[in-house]
């Protein structure tokens, strides 16, 4: 059995090849009259999308946190140049009664054609060290990035399996390693198997479920911030301060702004991604979009041993001493 593992690519090259010809050939669904509902639309890659399917044709739901925002503002002078394709409502995903009240106002302004699509986008991202990191804040993260994603499938998964629509959620290439975000990434593997499940469930149904993983793209989103080492060492408990130094602490913190300042800054390309998980006949079950480097760093980590991976990362991060 083993002496065929070195085989399988071969083995399914033609059917790798057959699905892009598939993609290919297949004619794009036609938007009108088909609903979407995107969460974290405020800013970022949701704000950019809802505009973007919003001119495609499609009726659009854009759940926003701060619904008098600049970005849910902008929203509805959109919403205001053709009324009734685009509304613009409060949902904070980690709110159940948030999320049931969306629900309630897609049913009673719900298209023809139905509800054709959820976009789990709404998350939030920060920077620390395990220990820096207080219980609250994991439980904070865990229940915008992983439960609030969650919880506004299992309310609109009814609508979804009438109307054989479409999941999609955003990752990020983090879910498979971390650089000074661990809690990001956590959150980030775990929607990855939590879609994983969902996928193969929705199957049976004609729902689609997709994964989008952006690598770098922290110019064109206000998701991450530039961290400042001045905050991060004042909110550091006393133990913790007795462990590390204020230098590895700025060090740490220009390390990951550096990485920052690299960032795209063209957010139409996730955009781009999440369209064609909505529209496309074949969608894929996961876009990665990132740089080259990006992508290979993944594949180090998908592929090599994680002795690997940890030399690698290890060799990257910090090299200042703790005492």
């Amino acid at each position: 059995m083993w002496a065929a593992v070195p085989l399988l690519p071969l083995l399914l090259l033609p059917l790798l090849l057959l699905a892009r010809r598939r993609r290919r050939e297949a004619a794009a669904l036609e938007p009108a009259g088909r609903a979407v509902l995107i969460t974290g639309c405020d800013s970022g890659f949701g704000h950019l999308l809802a505009l973007r399917l919003h001119r495609l044709g499609f009726t659009v739901f854009a759940g926003c946190l701060c619904p008098g925002g600049e970005g849910a503002r902008r929203l509805q002078r959109e919403a205001a140049a053709d009324a009734g394709r685009m509304r613009v409502l409060r949902l904070d995903v980690t709110r159940g009664r948030d999320v049931l009240a969306a629900k309630e106002l897609v049913l009673r302004h719900l298209p023809d054609t139905g509800f054709w699509g959820l976009v789990n986008n709404a998350g939030i991202s920060t920077f620390g060290e395990t220990g820096w990191l207080s219980m609250e804040k994991y439980e904070k993260f865990a229940d915008v990035n992983l439960l609030g994603s969650i919880r506004t499938t299992l309310a609109f998964l009814p609508l979804l399996r009438k109307y054989k629509g479409r999941i999609v959620f955003m990752s990020s290439i983090i879910a498979y390693f971390t650089l000074g975000n661990g809690i990001y990434s956590m959150t980030k593997a775990a929607i990855e198997k939590f879609c994983d499940a969902l996928r193969l469930e929705m199957k049976k149904f004609g729902v689609q479920v997709c994964i989008i993983q952006p690598g770098n793209y922290a110019r064109s989103t206000k998701i991450q911030p530039p961290v400042s080492a001045e905050q991060i060492w004042s909110e550091l408990s006393e133990e913790e301060k007795a462990v590390y130094n204020k230098e590895y602490v700025q060090e740490r913190a220009d390390f990951f702004n550096n990485i920052l300042s690299k960032g795209s800054t063209n957010g139409n390309e996730v955009v781009d991604a999440m369209v064609d998980a909505l529209m496309s006949p074949a969608p894929k079950a996961r876009y990665m979009v990132a740089k080259l480097k990006e992508k290979a760093l993944v594949f180090v980590c998908a592929l090599f041993p994680t002795v690997v991976m940890d030399s690698v990362l290890s060799y990257a991060l910090s090299k200042v001493k703790l005492a």
